[in-house]
C-alpha cells in the first residue's frame, strides 16, 4: 500500500506512484480508465506505457514528458492535468 506521498488525486485522475522488486510504476485512473508508465528500479532505461500496471507494453519512449502525454491520451485527458507524486517526477532518461 503506498504512502501518502506517492498518491496524488486532482481533477478526478488518482495517480500512483510505488516499487516492485523490479519496476518503478506511475498507475493513473479516472473514472475506470486506466494507464502506467513504467521503468526499471534503477531508473536509468526507457518508460514502457501500458493500459494498466501490469499490462502489455504499448510504447517505450526516452523521456518521460512523452510518456505522460501518451498516458494522457489512453485517459482522454490533457497531459497538463495528470497529477505526477514527487517520488516519480524523475523518471525517464
Amino acid at each position: 500500500m503506498p504512502d501518502a506521498e506517492s498518491e496524488v488525486t486532482a481533477d478526478g485522475i488518482t495517480a500512483r506512484y510505488y516499487e516492485t522488486d523490479t519496476e518503478r510504476v506511475l498507475a493513473f485512473d479516472r473514472d475506470g480508465a486506466t494507464a502506467a508508465v513504467a521503468q526499471n528500479v534503477e531508473g536509468y532505461a526507457m518508460l514502457k506505457v501500458r493500459p494498466t500496471a501490469d499490462g502489455d507494453e504499448l510504447e517505450r519512449y526516452y523521456g518521460f514528458d512523452m510518456a505522460l502525454d501518451h498516458a494522457a491520451e489512453l485517459l482522454g485527458v490533457a497531459p497538463s492535468i495528470l497529477p505526477v507524486p514527487d517520488a516519480a517526477a524523475d523518471m525517464g532518461m
